[in-house]
């Protein structure tokens, strides 16, 4: 009977163990995104910019030389504007936008930021372009700092709280 409730008692510990840094790993994945996206603007600024690529080009060759999974919205937002024949690039921003939110984790004030991006891109000079495009990395790399703050209170916080919940279950149990 001990055997059966030690057994039990760690499986218990361990799911819970486990809930904790799955839910915790949630914020992880934001911070990752963000980085990704940082990186993936600024490529597509040098495309833009010093590549003398059109908006498709650019856009393929940043998905091609891309960093992290966050590259395929780039292909994505291509394909959508070919296409569907979209005149307008920030619709098929704005198609990527529920995408952006349920599997990279990002937040509306992340996606409000990408969705800017979206507004700016063929509408103006080069010059134009790319002091709109600093602005963008300017604000990713903010937020990307507070998100990296929230990702280690939040990620210990709820490692910690799935391994006390386990404990508490085991508890109550005995």
């Amino acid at each position: 009977m001990g055997l059966v409730k030690g057994l039990f008692s760690l499986i218990v510990l361990i799911s819970s163990s486990l809930l904790g840094i799955l839910y915790g790993g949630v914020f992880s994945k934001r911070e990752r995104s963000l980085k990704d996206l940082e990186y993936n603007i600024r490529l597509l600024e040098s495309e833009i910019i010093a590549g003398n690529s059109t908006l498709p080009l650019a856009l393929e060759n940043t998905y091609k030389k891309g960093k992290g999974e966050i590259k395929n919205v780039f292909l994505s937002i291509k394909e959508d504007l070919l296409d569907n024949g979209r005149e307008d690039i920030f619709k098929s921003f704005i198609a990527q936008e529920n995408l952006l939110q349920k599997k990279y984790m990002l937040k509306k004030e992340d996606i409000s930021i990408f969705l800017f991006l979206g507004k700016i891109l063929g509408k103006t000079n080069k010059e134009d372009q790319q002091k709109n495009l600093h602005f963008i990395i300017k604000q990713i790399q903010n937020i990307k700092e507070e998100a990296s703050l929230e990702k280690n209170n939040n990620v210990k916080l709820y490692r910690t709280l799935g391994v006390l919940l386990g404990v508490g279950i085991i508890i109550i149990m005995i």
